[in-house]
């Protein structure tokens, strides 16, 4: 059962092959087994699947569900001391309408705290492993969806994008994460980190089941102000062949330091399968994409700071010592209940927003967005859509750039500029270096999922990635 994939599994059902409650309790036992630290709650044994119409589009697939999407009666800590034991009174948008077509919450998934971070080291409950080297990162902030889904502990699994926590996870761990267009899904009980940022999507095995489990999320939704219609319905990827494709390459990007030669090696391999397939390669310039990472890091900690401040210790959560007046309250509370990374980027973002910065920083930042938004717009006259690496380097050591917080940040070069001009994109794994998976991403235009996974589709049936062995 394992070896199959949640579109396989979810046929599987409906011959009725094998039952939804043998594949919950399967996924179940693997999920209590883990060894990664990939997550942070399991249904405890005895947990059925709930009942679901005979009709239900995910035949009841189990799910993965990053912990920082609210579950009702269930933890949602969002990697953080500050929510330790937290028990939401409702569940997030996305993940009711999942378990409504047939998704059964299997687990909640380990993340950097808050969704702060590229390598799940800053969760409070403790890094996870990448299953291809267990003294490596997962990638992050989604590192524990990332980890379950290549280990076979989880069918499929959910994830959020900030800046490239879908993405950059899923081709550390050698599989494919979308991250869609900024509106098309609910952000309602996802805890926010940067409201303009954040978006929800999925981390699979293959681009399939990318196109299923996201076409049952998508969605406007009343609770959420943000939220779009999609203008597409989402179909299953068919496509063989990318013929009359253009697919940008921004050549200049390319050649920023600190790039592995092994990632480029492979980015090139699978740029040459694309026009054995027939696309056509068209060198494009992104030129304010070389500032994407310094506005993002004025941009996500400014709006974090002020998100996070409603964790102070009055209504939920930790609360430290409240005996001593309201003010030493929230001082210890905030002081023990948040990590380094998460206070480092609170301190930031305050400054940004603080009198006399914000034209100079937060403004700024905000501007700067807006030439990289116009610069895509631009390139999309051109292209099709828009060909990178995923990330500049495989999966590094636990603990290598702890001490670095910039290198770290480094880590999202090819990710952030989508996430700041609101535009989809997806990592599939293109091939290994030195052992260690490398993600290829594809970008496009706002609602242009169907285009960008016929064409992952193509190309992950070219490439014939063999995905991490599951025992």
């Amino acid at each position: 059962m394992i070896e199959l994939s949640a579109k396989q599994l979810a046929d599987a059902i409906a011959r009725g092959d094998v039952s939804a409650a043998e594949a919950f309790e399967t996924y179940r036992a693997r999920a209590a087994a883990d060894e990664l630290n990939a997550y942070t709650w399991v249904a405890p044994e005895g947990t059925t699947a709930a009942p679901m119409s005979a009709d239900a589009p995910l035949r009841g697939v189990p799910l993965g569900v990053k912990d920082l999407f609210c579950t009702e009666g269930v933890p949602s800590q969002a990697g953080s001391r500050i929510l330790e034991g937290y028990l939401p009174p409702y569940t997030a948008s996305v993940v009711q309408r999942l378990a409504e077509a047939g998704a059964p919450l299997l687990a909640k998934t380990n993340q950097d705290e808050f969704a702060m971070g590229s390598s799940n080291e800053n969760s409070a409950y403790g890094p996870t492993r990448n299953p291809w080297d267990r003294e490596r990162i997962p990638g992050g902030s989604s590192g524990g969806s990332a980890a379950a889904v290549a280990a076979g502990s989880a069918p499929w699994a959910l994830g959020t994008d900030t800046g490239g926590s879908i993405r950059q996870p899923a081709a550390m761990c050698g599989i494919v994460g979308l991250k869609p267009t900024y509106g098309s899904v609910s952000r309602y009980g996802m805890i926010a980190f940067a409201s303009s940022l954040d978006q929800g999507g999925p981390l699979t095995r293959d681009v399939t089941d990318a196109a299923l489990l996201y076409g049952q999320m998508i969605g406007q939704d009343p609770c959420d102000s943000t939220s779009l219609a999609h203008p597409e319905t989402i179909a299953l990827p068919t496509a063989e062949r990318l013929d009359g494709i253009r697919i940008g390459v921004p050549r200049a990007d390319l050649a920023a330091d600190g790039i592995e030669p092994g990632v480029i090696a492979a980015f090139d391999a699978t740029l040459q399968r694309a026009q054995e397939l027939g696309a056509e390669l068209v060198d494009i310039e992104l030129p304010h994409a070389e500032h994407a990472l310094a506005a993002y890091y004025v941009i996500a900690p400014a709006e974090a700071s002020s998100n996070l401040s409603r964790f102070d210790g009055v209504r939920y959560g930790l609360r430290h010592g409240g005996d001593e007046g309201l003010m030493a309250m929230y001082t210890h509370t905030r002081h023990d209940g948040f990590g380094d990374e998460v206070k480092r980027r609170i301190l930031i973002g305050t400054y940004a927003l603080s009198s006399g910065y914000y034209d100079a920083y937060y403004g700024r930042a905000q501007q700067v967005r807006t030439k990289i938004a116009d610069d895509f717009r631009a390139a999309f006259g051109r292209v099709d859509l828009i060909a990178t690496p995923t990330a500049p380097t495989t999966a590094f050591k636990l603990g290598e750039k702890t001490a670095d917080p910039l290198s770290m940040y480094l880590g999202d070069l090819f990710t952030i500029p989508y996430s700041l001009a609101g535009l989809p994109a997806i990592s599939i794994p293109c091939g290994l270096s030195d052992g260690l998976p490398v993600g290829f991403q594809l970008g496009g235009p706002a609602f242009s999922e169907n285009r960008i996974l016929d064409a992952a589709h193509a190309l992950e049936q070219a490439i014939g990635f063999e995905p991490l062995e599951i025992s």
